[in-house]
């Protein structure tokens, strides 16, 4: 909430790629990194494309184009990464030891795909250490509400069998959100924290599978710059 978007995108929509007015998806934008307390300059976007591939942040992209992955790690600080959702999982992790965060996006798609280990081993390449790993998952469609084939869930299941779940009428689904810390858990990362929000059963969120055409929540993480530059007003 807090946004400019109209209707069926309910005002704080900060996803470019959902036929949003342009200018409204940068004022959200802006409103929200200045809220957190960022420089709105140095967010990092992705063009999320439901696969594995990651990619490591020096520096906002700039005016070139945005990588099409669907995680990205930086060890930079003061350089925002965020990651936008609508029922897929959010997940936001931190070697603060290290010094290396990275954002994911984790639908059924790269759950299967294995992005979330992608994200934990471009971050041990910059040396972050698994069990120094703080992992957060944001809202997300719960596997009580996420229906899906019978064939669909036999699919996941047998990657991550963490994932089988059956909705409350008891039908097929799957619980990505449940996958994502499975996944976690082999990897070594103790550390977790989960949302108990599910974006379809909250009027709160947004949700596709509820709403179909409607806006992008957003999660965020950074590492906070050395405090002789926040001193300074350094970002």
């Amino acid at each position: 909430w807090g946004g400019v978007s109209a209707a069926p995108y309910e005002q704080l929509n900060l996803g470019g790629a959902v036929g949003d007015d342009p200018a409204a998806v940068t004022a959200n934008r802006k409103r929200a990194a200045t809220s957190l307390g960022l420089d709105p300059s140095r967010v990092v976007w992705m063009n999320q494309v439901h696969g594995r591939e990651v990619a490591v942040a020096d520096g906002p992209w700039g005016t070139g184009e945005v990588p099409a992955v669907d995680a990205v790690v930086t060890d930079r600080h003061g350089l925002a990464l965020a990651v936008l959702t609508a029922d897929c999982v959010p997940v936001l992790l931190a070697d603060p030891v290290a010094g290396v965060v990275a954002a994911a996006h984790a639908g059924r798609p790269g759950l299967l795909a294995g992005v979330v280990p992608a994200a934990v081993e471009a971050m041990v390449s910059l040396g972050a250490e698994p069990s120094r790993v703080t992992a957060v998952t944001g809202p997300a469609v719960c596997g009580g509400c996420y229906e899906v084939p019978e064939e669909m869930r036999a699919e996941v299941a047998a990657a991550v069998p963490e994932s089988w779940a059956t909705t409350r009428h008891g039908t097929p689904a799957l619980d990505v959100t449940a996958g994502v810390h499975a996944q976690l858990a082999r990897l070594g990362v103790e550390k977790r924290e989960k949302s108990h929000i599910c974006t379809l059963e909250s009027a709160d969120h947004f949700s596709y599978r509820r709403d179909r055409t409607t806006g992008r929540l957003a999660g965020y993480v950074w590492l906070e710059p050395p405090a002789d530059q926040r001193a300074k007003g350094a970002t």
